[in-house]
């Protein structure tokens, strides 16, 4: 009969042999943990490689993701469609193994992993997916969104700062399917962390108010199992098991050392840790017994059948609630949603009503988000001032799972990562808030969105230089260009109630990447338009303001755009066109005869206005236009002063008209 540890050595050497092949990756996290993972994997994880979507398996999630290959050899030994020459290709181009784990990339990869500590914050997104999708969906005997969220997490994950954001988070929520093992080897690439991570991590995380189970042998795979059924057994808490591993463990001279961790380890290592495990296979062998313990698609293939018949079960019962719950699953919009959006944003065009494009955010949500109950809002403590709550609001917390909306706290990185984690989970769209400063400190989980090619909606309040007083702390001037600079982003920043609720409508649609909503906090002007332009503003860019054979045209964003229309307005005399652009990239995407349409070639006489660094805008006007913006930072002082002061007058965009003129 097969051993914990020869089923484990076989995670091992498929790792160590795929490292060196490549002559690239980390063999030290893989070789360490196979222990732990082996056990999980085979005795408790709810899974089917036939269906890496079954919408209620049990998530994985490796936030420590440099170890990829852990993953990869745990998914071909348990029957994902992952082959062993695809663990051969590990490292290469177009390869379904990249050096990192990546989603949509890999079958049975839950997120891509890498920027340490983003993983657990993936997972604890999920985690809340999770209790609330079954919250509002499960009934009495019909426990149809009910299972685990695991992570592997090392100490370089503990040590990055988002992980304290969203653990805190997870305890004070009581996530208690949350189980995350601590892969306690005591290295990191500069070596021993002795020198730099001396946290007492178990009383970090009992204040957090999770379980903690401290010194598991990472190695004694019966401790491992009585570790997981104990932390299973908590379901008002998440847990952290602490688990002690050596890294590298089978490498007879480079175990518990620095330089088992991201370097292969070389030929005369890797024959020593064969000699050393018992394994005298050839690399990527592994014997047919073996491969047969790990296979899981039978199992899994029982554990979805028997879902399938409660589920059966469930829509016999209670039929509306299965359709609804298949709708989400399937990232469908409500029947009827888009025409009902489109009166929406028909109503809004008879209103008149200055407002800031928060305030108009804000009733936006007020019509759409009764339609739309996967929409899962909430604010880096910023409510009242990002006004993404609305009147249906019903806050998440320890006691209440059935909820729409969560107040992160000041925790604007693992807001957005978190958010990453509940649209990779399903079933929800999720929109948080902040000021658009403070998007730097989340860039990363921005980035990470982007790359995964998710919907997550972005809320960035208090876009400019206008929102006063509070002083260049909190004036953005970089951070636009940074979010349009960035692929696979669709940036908006709108003008007034009418382009705030298409640009609402273009994020809730788009389900291949996130969306970023810039608002203003001052009061804006409503735009007349005709339906024609209402009906462009989806374009991303379009003509607000025309003439005849225009001479001059002026470019804006948000609050820029009434600057733009009262400058074309005072100088009648000049054949002026006003091009408002909400959103530069979608208009970049139009075909070429539009864009021409909008901004002629033949027109070199440009300008571009908005509160933020020039060099964005500078390829939209040409060497013979000219950008008004900022590229230094704000200053304290009411908005009307900071205006008049850095430019942004009907004045300086006239005497910038006669220089572009002259």
């Amino acid at each position: 009969m097969l051993t914990h540890r020869e089923l484990a050595n076989a995670i091992r050497m498929l790792s160590v042999d795929a490292v060196q092949r490549a002559n690239s990756g980390h063999p030290g996290m893989p070789m360490g943990m196979a222990d732990i993972a082996e056990v999980l994997w085979n005795d408790f994880l709810h899974h089917n490689p036939n269906n890496p979507k079954w919408p209620n398996r049990d998530r994985f999630l490796l936030s420590n993701g440099h170890g990829s290959m852990l993953q990869y050899a745990l998914l071909h030994l348990s029957g994902y469609d992952l082959s062993i020459d695809d663990l051969k290709n590990f490292r290469q181009l177009h390869s379904k193994t990249p050096g990192h784990p990546e989603v949509d990339q890999t079958p049975g990869v839950e997120t891509t992993t890498g920027p340490l500590g983003q993983g657990i914050a993936n997972a604890v997104g999920m985690a809340i997916a999770e209790r609330t999708l079954g919250a509002q969906f499960n009934r009495d005997n019909f426990n149809l969104i009910d299972h685990f969220t695991y992570v592997f997490a090392g100490d370089g994950c503990l040590m990055e700062g988002i992980s304290h954001e969203v653990c805190s988070l997870a305890g004070t929520l009581g996530l208690g399917k949350l189980i995350v093992f601590w892969d306690d080897n005591h290295i990191s690439i500069d070596g021993n962390v002795v020198g730099w991570f001396t946290d007492n991590t178990p009383m970090r995380f009992e204040s957090y108010g999770w379980q903690v189970i401290r010194s598991v042998d990472g190695h004694n795979a019966d401790a491992i199992r009585v570790a997981i059924e104990t932390a299973q057994q908590e379901l008002t808490k998440p847990t952290l098991i602490c688990c002690h591993t050596t890294i590298g463990f089978g490498s007879p001279h480079k175990a518990n050392t620095a330089s088992a961790h991201g370097s292969p380890l070389g030929d005369e290592e890797v024959a020593a840790a064969r000699k050393q495990l018992n394994w005298p296979y050839e690399p990527f062998e592994i014997p047919v017994e073996i491969n047969r313990a790990f296979d899981a698609r039978d199992r899994g293939e029982k554990l979805e059948e028997k879902w399938k018949t409660l589920f059966a079960q469930y829509r016999q019962n209670h039929p509306a609630a299965a359709k609804e719950l298949e709708r989400r699953w399937n990232q469908q919009l409500p029947n009827g949603f888009e025409d009902s959006f489109n009166a929406i944003i028909q109503e809004f065009s008879q209103d008149n009503t200055k407002l800031a494009t928060r305030q108009s955010s804000q009733q936006v949500l007020e019509k759409i988000a009764p339609m739309l109950p996967e929409l899962l809002g909430g604010s880096a403590d910023l409510t009242g001032s990002n006004l993404t709550n609305w009147s249906g609001t019903q806050a998440i917390t320890h006691d209440q799972a059935d909820g729409n909306y969560i107040h992160y706290g000041v925790r604007e990185f693992g807001m957005s990562a978190i958010m990453n984690g509940m649209t990779l989970y399903g079933s929800f769209i999720p929109y948080g808030g902040t000021f658009l400063v403070f998007y730097t400190y989340a860039a990363n989980a921005v980035r990470m969105a982007a790359l995964m090619k998710k919907r997550v909606i972005f809320i960035y309040s208090h876009d400019s230089i206008g929102l006063g007083e509070d002083g260049p702390t909190h004036q953005p001037i970089e951070q636009a260009a940074a979010l349009r600079m960035t692929p696979n982003i669709s940036t908006w920043r709108p003008c007034d109630l009418v382009e705030t609720a298409v640009a609402w409508k273009a994020a809730i649609e788009r389900c291949d990447g996130p969306t970023a909503l810039l608002l203003s906090r001052q009061g804006l002007p409503a735009q007349k338009r005709t339906r024609a332009q209402t009906d462009l503003i989806r374009r991303g860019g379009y003509i607000l303001r025309d003439v005849e054979s225009p001479e001059y045209i002026l470019i804006a964003t948000g609050s820029e755009v009434s600057l733009a229309m009262a400058a074309a307005e005072a100088l009648k005399d000049h054949r002026i066109r006003v091009v408002s652009m909400p959103s530069p990239d979608i208009f970049l995407q139009q075909d070429a005869a539009y864009r021409e349409s909008v901004l002629p070639v033949a027109v070199t006489q440009r300008v571009a206005i908005e509160m933020g660094v020039t060099a964005y805008w500078r390829s939209w006007v040409g060497t013979l236009g000219y950008v008004i913006g900022l590229d230094h930072f704000g200053g304290s002082a009411p908005a009307k002063d900071l205006f008049e002061e850095l430019g942004f007058t009907v004045k300086h965009v006239i005497e910038v008209i006669d220089r572009v003129r002259k």
